[in-house]
């Protein structure tokens, strides 16, 4: 049997029918190297036996996509120790591609994570190891086997030798450099003294970069690593034949510049490590929300067990001050909840019988007793850090920039390293210790790595903070869009109102309401539509009994029909109405009246005749004025579409200040009316609740969707927020802007740093002016590129959105707090 074919199960998203499934089928077949072929409609799999030294699960995910379809695929977090840079990235980007079953990988210099896309059941974590080390890094394991802590301590462990190497070098170069300029001091007289003093040190110092280094040049690899290593290891080499007089003379002793050049690379890395740390911490401390145990009622008796070993159903039992363990709905107590550091919402939530806990949210003061509902990675907590991390993951496109610069970066700065040699020495005729030093400082200064770091350090921490204020950005071309938009299109119901409309005024022109509110609630029982709750709500209250229907039907955008007893009955609008002949004069004076209070009508008619009127108010959330005022403000047009009547919907516009209003829109034309403005050029952003707008969501260059702290529609748009609050949009588009300007700052600064730095090390102001730059200073500057980026970077954690700050101060509260 061919070790090399393999047979794997996975599930197929897009397909809508069972065409799609033999089309696709046939599809693979065609392949030369596939084997045998079975999908499955009705479960949506598909069973594929292939050559995998011809196939990989990538060249079947091209075929999918090319019939709209594609893999689903799970995305797992991989810790990566070593890596420094853009280029280091890259190394371990191609090296994981190359492994057959991993469909995508997104790489993270900044916070040493890779995040790849896979068919679970085809994970292999020793080829997985072997790519990672084949590249030449170290593999830290995935989040699921090692946990945060472990990787943690992995780092403080790093961080301490870095720390022991510092203190060695500077600890013996500093006072070496002093004896070395004392006046009447002989030191100088003795190198080989200092050759014997200076070899243990280098090498402690130095062997981190050496063994990188070597390693990338054993893998063919041209990195930063290899030119620190050419930098170092010349001026030491030069050292060493200038303490025995081989070719040189004494004066190209400096083991104390060898040394501390190895010293400012090593402070380089150690203060990049410690700021990259601290760009995740949000994403550690939501994880870090999630209580270890649970007290759960098993036999009539309460016991404390691992929060892992909770099942869906358990009943769970939460003390006042304890934090929710899981997700779950409320059986019996009542309480206060505080879940700012899941919502940002910094009022605690009244929590009783039937409402939704959160796990890792505190309970505050009563007593919750409640059934599990999600558990583990399908709790809300779990999708927010889920989400988060693979938002942190992405890319914004202008980082494709710094990926172009990286990728010639090293072949040009040696090759200006070693112009500046031969250009000083024979062209110039300087000395060969000044043609060696402009070698060896332009080799140290240059750094790619402030350029690799410049967009996910940023997006790292503004996304982290998006997290804490309930925004959830899902990745980075979202967040580049968000710097740029022109036009906000919010839809009305569930988004600028409430969403929990109320029966205001009823009229009845055949029978008693009762009987009109019972004929109303037994047909709209049947569907799921705010208004349709508002009828059904009114009827509980009234207490009004429930008649059997039948032949049921949805009229889209219009209304519903159904049969109660013998009779037809119609609910829905007056155009339902009109197109059915049913008369409406006798109610148009009183519609005309609701509808410009801004009230939406449903009208009820039986067997062709106008039985009675609703009136339904969907109160206007408290922000939502502020929000188009803040909106406008920034110089955003801003528009509202609603499947309302004009009246209508134009009274609720006027109340919060929208001019530019679409009504009578039905679900399937949002998109359409998205489109529209995207072909006047403006850049859209569309915000609804990530249900029946997910085509306009989709449609929009920036989808926002509103959710709630316990119902998250994850699915849908680019952005979540986790509260449903208008204001919170202006946030994230706030947000957006900042986090984009600072990638923009951040990049220039790289540029800036190494186009001004390069030429200067490499002697070109030394005709004009005599500056030139030692070895170790241009190292100390290579460092200081590195941290000037990363910094810039985490002045972002300390960034509130103006439009939290000014309403409230409170919003401000972050999980760091909680």
């Amino acid at each position: 049997m061919d070790i090399h074919v393999k047979t794997i199960s996975f599930q197929i998203t897009g397909m809508h029918c069972a065409n799609c499934a033999k089309n696709i089928e046939k599809e693979l077949q065609a392949h030369k190297f596939i084997k045998d072929v079975q999908v499955q409609f009705g479960n949506e799999t598909a069973k594929i036996t292939y050559d995998s030294s011809r196939v990989s699960l990538r060249t079947i995910q091209e075929i999918l996509n090319r019939a709209n379809l594609s893999i689903t695929a799970h995305k797992y977090s991989i810790a990566i120790n070593g890596m420094h840079c853009a280029s280091c990235a890259e190394k371990v980007k191609k090296s994981l591609l190359a492994v057959d079953w991993i469909i995508d990988a997104n790489v993270n210099a900044a916070t040493q994570m890779a995040l790849i896309s896979v068919v679970p059941q085809l994970i292999d974590t020793k080829e997985l190891r072997l790519a990672i080390e084949q590249s030449g890094f170290e593999y830290g394991g995935s989040i699921e086997e090692q946990g945060s802590d472990e990787i943690g301590k992995t780092r403080k462990l790093e961080q301490k030798y870095r720390l022991y190497r510092l203190i060695a070098a500077f600890g013996f170069s500093l006072p070496l450099m002093i004896f070395m300029y004392l006046p009447g001091s002989v030191i100088h007289h003795f190198p080989l003294y200092q050759l014997i003093f200076a070899l243990p040190v280098f090498i402690f110092v130095s062997y981190p970069i050496f063994k990188a280094g070597l390693r990338d040049l054993f893998n063919k690899n041209l990195t930063m690593d290899v030119m620190y290593c050419l930098g170092i290891g010349t001026s030491f080499i030069a050292s060493i034949l200038g303490t025995f007089g081989i070719l040189l003379s004494a004066e190209f002793v400096m083991y104390d510049t060898a040394i501390m050049l190895a010293g400012f690379l090593t402070l380089g890395r150690f203060l990049e490590a410690r700021a990259r740390g601290r760009t995740s911490e949000s994403v550690k401390k939501l994880i870090g929300l999630q209580p270890r145990n649970a007290i759960v009622v098993r036999n009539n008796q309460e016991i404390e067990i691992p929060v892992e070993d909770v099942v869906i159903g358990d009943t769970v039992f939460v003390k006042p001050g304890d934090r929710i363990p899981v997700d779950g709905t409320v059986i019996r107590g009542e309480s206060t909840v505080d879940e700012s550091m899941i919502t940002g919402e910094s009022v605690p939530v009244v929590k009783n019988t039937g409402t939704a806990v959160i796990g890792g949210t505190i309970n505050r003061n009563g007593v919750l007793t409640f059934a599990a509902t999600r558990i583990g990675k399908d709790m809300v907590l779990s999708q927010i850090v889920k989400l988060v991390q693979e938002a942190q993951g992405s890319r914004p496109p202008i980082q494709r920039i710094a990926d172009k610069a990286v990728a010639w970066f090293i072949p040009v700065v040696l090759t200006i390293a070693i112009g500046s040699f031969l250009l000083w020495f024979f062209l110039f005729h300087s000395t060969l210790l000044f043609s060696l030093t402009t070698l060896i400082a332009v080799l140290v200064i240059a750094c790619p790595c402030a350029l690799g770091l410049a967009s996910p350090t940023a997006v790292t921490v503004g996304i982290g903070r998006g997290a804490e204020f309930g925004i959830l950005i899902k990745n980075g071309e979202a967040l580049e869009k968000l710097s740029r938009v022109s036009t906000v299109v919010f839809d009305k119901t569930g988004t600028l109102t409430r969403g929990t409309p109320e029966i205001t005024d009823i009229a009845v022109f055949k029978g008693n309401k009762e009987e009109l509110l019972s004929i109303a609630a037994s047909v709209e029982k049947n569907t799921n539509h705010p208004l349709a709750d508002a009828i059904i709500n009114e009827g509980k209250e009234r207490n009004v009994p429930i008649i059997q229907v039948n032949k049921f039907d949805t009229i889209e955008g219009r209304g519903v029909k159904a049969l109660v007893g013998d009779s037809e009955v119609l609910l829905g609008s007056t155009d339902l109405m009109k197109e059915s002949g049913v008369s409406i004069v006798q109610a148009t004076d009183m519609i005309d009246k609701w509808q410009s209070a801004g009230n939406s009508v449903v009208l009820i008619a039986k067997d062709g005749l106008l039985n009675g009127v609703l009136a339904i108010m969907d109160p206007v959330k408290e922000s939502a004025k502020t929000a188009v005022s803040n909106l406008k403000k920034m110089g955003i047009e801003v528009v509202m579409l609603s499947g309302d009547n004009k009246t209508s919907a134009m009274t609720i516009a006027s109340k919060i200040g929208i001019e530019r209003v679409r009504a009578e829109v039905l679900p399937g034309e949002k998109s359409g009316e998205v489109a529209a403005m995207q072909k006047e050029k403006k850049t859209v952003v569309f915000i609804g609740d990530g249900i029946n707008d997910a085509p306009a969501l989709a449609q929009a260059d920036v989808g926002i969707a509103i959710g709630s702290g316990s119902d998250i529609a994850m699915e849908s748009g680019d952005v979540v927020l986790v509260k449903s609050d208008p204001l919170d949009s202006v946030a994230a588009i706030q947000l957006g802007k900042k986090l984009y300007s600072r990638i923009k700052l951040n990049l220039f600064w790289a540029f800036a740093y190494n186009t001004a730095l390069i030429p200067l090390a490499a002697g070109a102001f030394y005709p004009l002016w005599g500056i030139t730059f030692r070895p170790e200073l241009a190292g100390l500057a290579m460092a200081l590129s590195s941290v000037t980026v990363v910094t810039l970077s985490l002045m972002l954690k300390r960034y509130t959105p103006p439009s939290l700050a000014s309403v409230d101060p409170s919003t401000q509260k972050s999980v760091k707090d909680s």
